[in-house]
């Protein structure tokens, strides 16, 4: 199992925060999902914003979070939406 700080955009807060909802290594991060990872994070932490959620999907991706592109960026954001 990989520490979730060797993934990109991973730092040692947000490791703290995902693995304080159960997320402890990259694997799990990657087979839950980056929405259903956000979903658990803002369950939490009420005040997690979308930044979060770009962030998780850059990790899984491989990519800083703001190259990610404009269709999953639109993806998120209606999702981050949804839950307001």
């Amino acid at each position: 199992m990989s520490d979730l700080t060797t993934m990109l955009n991973i730092g040692k807060e947000m490791a703290s925060k995902l693995k304080s909802v159960d997320i402890n290594s990259a694997e799990e991060l990657i087979e839950i999902g980056s929405k259903n990872a956000f979903l658990r994070l803002k369950t939490t932490y009420p005040q997690v914003c979308l930044v979060y959620l770009y962030t998780l999907e850059g990790a899984i991706q491989n990519i800083e979070f703001n190259c990610l592109p404009e269709a999953t960026k639109a993806d998120l954001k209606k999702f981050s939406d949804s839950l307001k």
